[in-house]
Parts: C-alpha cells; sequence; structure tokens
C-alpha cells in the first residue's frame, strides 16, 4: 500500500493542508505515520475526504460529519438525520422562492411608487412579523411559468 504524503492529498482532494491538519486535530482523519515532517495518510482518506466534503455543503457541522462514520472510519449515515436535513434544505428553497418572487414583483411593480403598492405594503407588514410568503396572482404565476419553460424545452 502506497501513502500519500500531505501535498499530494491536498493536491488531489482540494483541501488545503492546513484544513488536513485541523481534520486530524480533531479526529476527523488520521495519518499513518510521517516520512520526515510531511504526514502520510492511506489513499481512502480521499473517499472520506469527498464524504466530509459532501456533508459540509449539505450542511451538516464537523462534528455531525465526525458521528458519521462508524468503526473503522466507515461511513455510517443515520437516514434519519439526513431526511431531516432534506426537509430543512426544503424548507430554506421555498423560503428563498417566496423572497425572490417577492423581490421580482416589487422590481417590476406597476404601481406609480412601492408605497403605494398593496402587495409591496403587505410585504412590508409581513416582514416585519416573521418569513415572508409572498402568493402572486394567477396571471403572474401564468407569466412566472412560461419562460421557465421554454427555457427547459431549449
Amino acid at each position: 500500500m502506497k501513502l500519500l504524503d500531505i501535498g499530494e492529498v491536498a493536491e488531489r482532494s482540494g483541501v488545503p493542508p492546513s484544513t488536513l491538519r485541523y481534520y486530524e486535530e480533531i479526529g476527523l482523519i488520521r495519518s499513518e505515520g510521517r516520512r520526515g515532517l510531511r504526514r502520510q495518510f492511506d489513499p481512502d482518506v480521499l473517499l472520506k475526504l469527498s464524504l466530509v466534503g459532501l456533508g459540509k455543503i449539505a450542511g451538516f457541522s464537523l462534528d455531525e460529519i465526525a458521528g458519521m462514520f462508524g468503526k473503522n472510519d466507515q461511513p455510517d449515515i443515520p437516514r434519519e438525520r439526513l431526511r431531516a436535513k432534506a426537509n430543512e434544505l426544503q424548507r430554506q428553497i421555498l423560503g428563498l422562492r417566496t423572497l425572490r418572487d417577492a423581490l421580482r414583483h416589487v422590481a417590476d411593480c406597476p404601481a406609480p411608487t412601492h408605497l403605494e403598492c398593496p402587495t409591496f405594503r403587505s410585504l412590508l407588514k409581513t416582514a416585519s412579523r416573521g418569513p415572508l410568503v409572498y402568493r402572486p396572482s394567477q396571471s403572474q404565476r401564468v407569466a412566472e411559468i412560461k419562460p421557465s419553460r421554454q427555457r427547459r424545452r431549449s
């Protein structure tokens, strides 16, 4: 088994050496030894780093990610936590979609001023109370859906 030195792991994984040292310090990965002053890693560390990267993209903390590895450093990912994270992401997506639609309405509103627009005033009132819930009129929904469908077909 050929070990990879820290520079090679950094190059192949895209993870900086300082981050690799930190991951080792907190127990997320481990080196197999050293050649001189350079840490040496089993090639399997690349797979683990990919899983860590995926977990970070999904919004898991390093502690949560560390808990997703069982004995022998094999992934032991609790499916219920994945479902919960997927549900959380879905809520964020809906919230961002609402915010996007509200911003588009405000940008395209035909009212002489934003304060004269009933939808804008409603958005202001809602924003002061909590998360936005924007429900475009039927004509706005149709207008927004048609361009996106045309883009998908081409």
